[in-house]
């Protein structure tokens, strides 16, 4: 068996989903049994069909299919590293989703329809990881959007899932545009679609230090598409609005499809290597969309707008370590944050009643000593540094990720601060002190995993230029004042201006209501839409509902 034909086992994953989503066509009411288990099937079989690509490519390595198609564009599979732990990932996203969803949709009207349009989202996803020329990769691109916006207006009665959609389709055709054209300018210098020969020519030049006119423009399209898809600032208000769809499609946007993103920019590491520009403004766009997004998400008292919040920030944080050019990290973020926010959002249903019987517990205080608070920090940055001296970092050559490491030592200093600067007993601290090595052990351990895997697929961490330098202290500058304010935010709760500021915070800096007023001008004229705008107040009930109890079971703990 050639390794064309290894390769092409790899195209059965999506089929089988695809195969579901045309079943669906002929059961679409109220109990498709076919259709729920035909998709059964498919997840199952797509988590084996991973694990032999992933064997083949242990074995093999790079794998390709035969280009279908002319002028070296068209359609064509690439099995790596990279395209494995993706495929991976969303085949066992993928099963959790949908076994979800059978319960969850049990007894709706349009089950069959929700369930293969899940399963056309899903193979859209798969086709986009698995894309080995600029075509297949646009086009798995574009119908990720598609499909995507079919969830998400399932519910058309609901007025607010309807604007959301529009904006974020919006949003989602600037970025195919500037993917578009970025695709365009590669295929211009390069004359072909292949992944692999763009790759190994940017290499050869780079390091024959040979001009690629276009590069630059190509990278800064690539950026723009990227945060663009994965809800960055100031588009991100799609994403906190998408709440009224079914709870599987929340999971499935959050825990993958927002993964695309950062998933581009490191599948064309080697074009943002070429590049000076687009990585800064990766590090200024998602370091400041991270830090705003990690504070207004504070201040929620609705649980999945709060992690709306939450998924903006970590996408913003991703796109800041792939600016850094610390693409393994990236993608250890990327494949953690998927799990955890799928299971966020398909157990948020039971999160009040967790808080509710954890009210037995009486939470500690903090007291406030300026030597307790300094402690704490100095712990969690001693704690840091021990550990990059025993795994051997490189200050000179390895500064982005000390930087990265940086923004987990102010994460540490607030667990240690909240246990040392309080009222709490000594197991606390011990508990706090256990975490924190965890953490840190974690970090490099995973991180260094990551390395060894997609070190194939990926450029070499260089140093950073003075430029670079500069934008990754301020960035620091910034998180760390944000979060040494949070560390003294229990001194200044009773303090005018910072009530104020929570305020104007929980509302997102009103951000989003110049894009509501766009979207609303854009379709206001015709009849129909401005009725569903007119009419978008009166659906609002269920959410005020659960801001209201969510609201007050925090207040009450």
């Amino acid at each position: 068996m050639n390794q064309n034909l290894l390769a092409l086992i790899a195209i059965l994953s999506p089929a089988v989903f695809v195969l579901t989503a045309i079943t669906s066509w002929f059961q679409t009411g109220l109990r498709p049994n076919l259709v729920k288990k035909m998709a059964t099937m498919s997840t199952i079989l797509s988590i084996m069909i991973a694990a032999i690509c992933g064997f083949f490519v242990i074995n093999f390595g790079l794998l390709e299919t035969s280009l279908l198609g002319s002028e070296q564009l068209g359609l064509s599979l690439r099995l790596d590293a990279l395209s494995i732990l993706m495929l991976t990932m969303i085949a066992l996203l993928g099963f959790i989703v949908v076994r979800f969803s059978l319960n969850y949709l049990d007894g709706d009207a349009r089950q069959g329809v929700f369930i293969g349009r899940l399963a056309a989202t899903i193979a859209s996803v798969q086709l986009l990881v698995l894309s080995g020329n600029l075509v297949l990769l646009f086009i798995s691109w574009v119908l990720t959007s598609m499909s995507l916006h079919k969830l998400l207006v399932f519910y058309r009665e609901r007025p607010g899932a309807i604007i959301a959609a529009r904006k974020k389709f919006i949003v989602a055709r600037i970025g195919d545009a500037c993917l578009l054209a970025a695709f365009v300018l590669l295929y211009s210098q390069f004359e072909t679609g292949n992944l692999e020969i763009i790759f190994q020519e940017i290499k050869s030049n780079l390091s024959s230090g040979i001009s690629m006119n276009g590069m630059e423009i190509a990278a800064i399209l690539l950026v723009f598409a990227a945060l663009l898809k994965s809800a960055q600032f100031p588009t991100h208000g799609w994403l906190i609005e998408v709440m009224e769809t079914p709870t599987p499609v929340s999971a499935l946007l959050h825990a993958g499809l927002l993964n695309a993103g950062p998933f581009l920019i490191v599948r064309m590491a080697f074009v943002m290597e070429s590049s000076i520009y687009a990585p800064l403004i990766l590090i200024s766009i998602g370091g400041f969309t991270a830090l705003f997004a990690s504070v207004v998400f504070l201040t929620q008292t609705s649980i999945k707008t709060a992690l709306g919040y939450s998924s903006v920030a970590h996408m913003g944080f991703s796109l800041l370590t792939c600016g850094l050019g610390i693409y393994p990290a990236a993608m250890l973020h990327l494949v953690a944050h998927s799990f955890y926010k799928a299971h966020s959002f398909l157990s948020s249903g039971s999160v009040i009643e967790v808080i509710r019987a954890s009210k037995v517990s009486s939470a500690s205080k903090r007291v406030g000593s300026p030597f307790k608070i300094g402690l704490g920090i100095l712990l969690a940055l001693g704690l840091y540094t021990f550990f990059a001296f025993v795994w051997g970092v490189d200050p000179e050559n390895e500064l982005s990720l000390l930087a990265i490491g940086a923004i987990i030592v102010l994460g540490l200093s607030r667990l240690f601060t909240s246990a040392i600067d309080s009222n709490s007993s000594m197991k606390l601290i011990l508990r706090a002190s256990f975490l924190a090595v965890i953490v840190t052990i974690s970090f490099f351990t995973l991180e260094s995993v990551s390395h060894y895997i997609l070190s194939s697929q990926i450029p070499e961490l260089v140093s950073p230029s003075l430029t670079e330098i500069i934008f990754i202290s301020i960035v620091l500058i910034i998180f760390g004042a944000t979060i040494f304010i949070q560390i003294l935010a229990p001194t200044l709760s009773e303090n005018s201006f910072y009530r104020a500021m929570a305020i104007h915070f929980r509302n997102g800096l009103y951000v989003n209501t110049v894009f509501d007023r766009t979207v609303r001008a854009l379709y206001e004229h015709h009849p129909q839409n401005k009725s569903v705008l007119l009419t978008e107040a009166k659906d609002q009930k269920p959410f005020e509902v659960e801001n209201f109890e969510n609201k007050h079971v925090l207040q009450n703990n």
